[in-house]
């Protein structure tokens, strides 16, 4: 078997195009993503034929043509994604910029909803998925990036369905309420192209908790232990904080010219305290509510004016969006007039650059500096915060973070700070700075025992074995499902048999579920099919159902079956009358009545459905999320209420119902079986309450138990929905026995 290939899949392509004396070319350009890819690579050596990555090269195709044939030696075979400059601009300033970027960051009042920029969006993840298609084959694993590319994934799995797809927001997910700010059509078709990948990963459990949140309510779909069920498929929804390269830090504190820049510095600072922070230019970044809690600090701490200084690098960036201009120059007017109100002739408060930073002058900072202010408002990790830690082999230096950017559910040795109050960071600011050194060295080495352990390279690998651990589940969950060969042979242990028993559920199991109980009606043609079963030689069919005895009479009472009503409280033999062995609940009905009504007040879209045996609170009408806090609710009240009784309470499928003790499917079973001998039985249902026929007939020969739903049970096999549970009683009906001569 051949070697599969990855892909991985960025909005722009990891290399600078270059252009020397005429001569074009392309450099691999370095980053936290490339260097998480080879570490990975390097650990698994021959797990790949071929490495390839996709993006936007940023130049004209006959540019690339001409630089690809002077391309530097790379590990990666280059796939680029041709972009008309126009349609760019739309999709990236455009949706990624105007719209995602500071949507999920919660600048919901930044976002500019244009549909030609959503319909730019998703021509460019059409033409990734076009250019993919070309490229990949069934079977390789992709691995796509970040939310410039959030429709990909449902499009490559629309045209090319057996691929590997994992998917690795870089960004925040925020919550519904922020989500829900899009139009409807953008919410569902983002999170559906989401869907599409096999493996989501999200930085904290906070982001991947927003997303099941807003899955399930703009499409609906629940989820089980961070698994979805969509469109037949197991999607797992995982968290995996991205790291760095933690060595390629903690070992440059040493280097030549990082020693030589430190030395610089310090001579230049005259042995003022320094503190630094280093960001893009961004409104996320909370740089200006930064500059002023340092102007209160040094207002509130007069003994430390010409004592300490603060380096600030703005890194340029999308300086061409008039939201980040605006940041910029609002940047530059504060910081002016700190450094005019506060500073003095041999003293500037305030040291500022607006420029990039090379690898060494970075660490340089990072390890000269006697704190680090790290204060986003709203970060997705904040990989600066972990550099400076990784970087600090002295183990000297304080972190100060806010508690917005993913990283300070890692770095929780930091002083943590709300990024919002300016009075709070302006106090850690002199904590930090008057902090022993004892104190500072254990706080560091707390830090870099989790970034050692989990670095870049481990962040790689543990997304991988999650998204190859996913696609084994997915194998595992479709061989549980009935496959043709176990088809096969029920239908000829059927064929064989003496005497046969079918006991079908009906809601959930003939029949989809309805809003409303009463609007689940058989058709004409699910009757005459098990009109045509129970016909057949020695059969005997049972609608075994939670419904009451009047409902089954209604649409059942004139076909040859058995009818057990309220999960086995009711029964009547075929073409014979109702019998019961259960009193009616109304000495303790009204109390259970007054109870969940006070939940139909609490739970908008519930209801109560009484019985004649028990009595039913509904919720699958309610907003999922109250819904299943209500029953938790609802359950355990209800327990306290009938615990003395003989009565228990059950949850069932979107319901929670109360019904006397004892009264169940797998009583009822028993009975059925103790009064005949069969040599064939075949059991169907989805619900919980269907559990308790399932576990009664564990064991038995020739006994084939089918549990409708991807749910584990203890039925032997699972068929996804009602649609394919008619589909096999039909293919029954089919197979030649004798009939009954009428």
């Amino acid at each position: 078997m051949s070697k599969k290939r990855l892909f991985i899949v960025s909005n722009r392509l990891p290399i600078t195009v270059t252009d020397e004396n005429g001569h074009t070319g392309i450099q691999t350009a370095s980053g936290g993503l490339v260097s998480a890819i080879l570490s990975y690579l390097n650990q698994v050596p021959d797990q790949f034929a071929e490495i390839f990555w996709a993006g936007v090269p940023g130049c004209l195709a006959s540019t690339w043509k001409e630089a690809s044939g002077h391309m530097d030696d790379t590990p990666f075979n280059y796939v680029p994604v041709f972009v008309q400059k126009e349609q760019y601009e739309k999709y990236y300033n455009g949706l990624s910029n105007s719209v995602l970027w500071p949507l999920f960051h919660y600048f919901p009042s930044y976002a500019e909803y244009d549909p030609v920029e959503f319909e730019a969006y998703h021509s460019v993840n059409g033409h990734f998925a076009e250019t993919l298609v070309r490229h990949c084959n069934e079977g390789d694993t992709i691995w796509i990036h970040d939310y410039h590319l959030l429709a990909l994934p449902g499009m490559l799995r629309k045209t090319m369905a057996n691929l590997t797809i994992g998917f690795f927001l870089h960004i925040p997910f925020p919550s519904f309420e922020n989500l829900r700010l899009m139009p409807r059509e953008w919410q569902q078709s983002i999170l559906k192209g989401m869907l599409g990948a096999d493996l989501l990963g999200f930085h904290t459990t906070e982001y991947a908790s927003h997303f099941l949140e807003s899955v399930q309510k703009v499409l609906g779909h629940d989820n089980e232990r961070n698994i979805i069920r969509y469109h037949d498929r197991l999607v797992k929804i995982d968290v995996f904080p991205i790291s760095i390269d933690y060595k390629l830090f903690n070992q440059a504190f040493d280097r030549p010219e990082v020693m030589a820049l430190k030395n610089a510095l310090r001579e230049r600072m005259n042995g003022w305290k320094i503190i630094f922070s280093v960001d893009r230019l961004d409104y996320t970044k909370g740089v200006h509510n930064r500059l002023k809690a340092y102007e209160l600090f040094l207002n509130q701490n007069p003994l430390y004016h010409n004592k300490v200084v603060f380096i600030i690098n703005v890194l340029p960036s999308r300086d061409t969006i008039p939201k980040y201009a605006e940041r910029k120059q609002m940047i530059d007017v504060l910081i002016s007039g700190i450094n005019s109100r506060m500073g003095s002739l041999q003293w500037q408060p305030i040291i500022y650059r607006y420029q990039p930073m090379d690898f060494e002058e970075m660490v340089a900072l990072y390890t000269v500096c006697d704190l680090a202010l790290i204060t986003p408002l709203r970060d997705g990790m904040n990989l600066v915060a972990k550099e400076f830690v990784a970087s600090r082999r002295d183990k000297k230096g304080v972190l100060i973070l806010s508690e917005m950017a993913g990283a300070a559910k890692e770095l929780t040795s930091s002083l943590i700070i709300n990024p919002n109050d300016i009075a709070e960071i302006a106090d850690k600011i002199k904590l930090g700075l008057e902090m022993d050194a004892g104190e500072q060295s254990e706080r560091i080495h707390q830090m870099q025992k989790r970034l050692s352990n989990y670095d870049v390279s481990a962040w790689a690998e543990d997304f991988m074995t999650g998204l190859y651990g996913i696609k084994r589940k997915q194998q595992d969950f479709q061989e549980i499902f009935l496959d043709e060969f176990s088809k096969r042979k029920i239908y000829d242990c059927f064929r064989k048999a003496s005497k046969r028993l079918l006991l079908l559920d009906y809601d959930g199991t003939l029949v989809s579920y309805a809003q409303g109980p009463l609007e689940a009606i058989p058709g004409d043609a699910l009757k005459q099919l098990l009109c045509e079963l129970s016909e057949k030689n020695e059969t005997d069919v049972y609608l075994i159902s939670g419904r009451n005895s009047a409902w089954l009479d209604e649409h059942f009472s004139s076909l040859p079956i058995h009818l057990v009503a309220e999960h086995g409280a009711k029964c009547k033999g075929k073409n014979g009358q109702w019998n019961t062995e259960v009193q009616t609940h109304s000495e303790w009905q009204e109390k259970v009545h007054n109870i969940m009504d006070m939940y139909v007040r609490r739970c908008p879209g519930s209801f109560i459905e009484e019985k004649e045996f028990s009595t039913v609170w509904h919720y699958r009408n309610a907003d999922p999320n109250q819904g299943k806090l209500r029953a938790k609710e609802l359950m355990c009240e209800l327990n306290d209420t009938v615990n003395k009784r003989h009565l228990q309470v059950t949850m069932g499928n979107k319901i929670v119902e109360v019904r006397n003790r004892g009264t169940d499917k797998g009583t009822a079973i028993r009975k059925i079986l103790a009064a005949n001998n069969y040599d064939f039985i075949f059991a169907v249902g989805d619900d919980k309450t269907d559990e308790d026929m399932f576990k009664t007939l564990v064991g038995r020969e020739n006994c084939f138990t089918i549990k409708v739903g991807p749910n584990a049970s203890y039925a032997q096999f699972n068929l996804l929905k009602p649609q394919m549970v008619i589909s096999f009683l039909e293919g029954m009906n089919h197979v030649p026995i004798n009939h009954l001569i009428h």
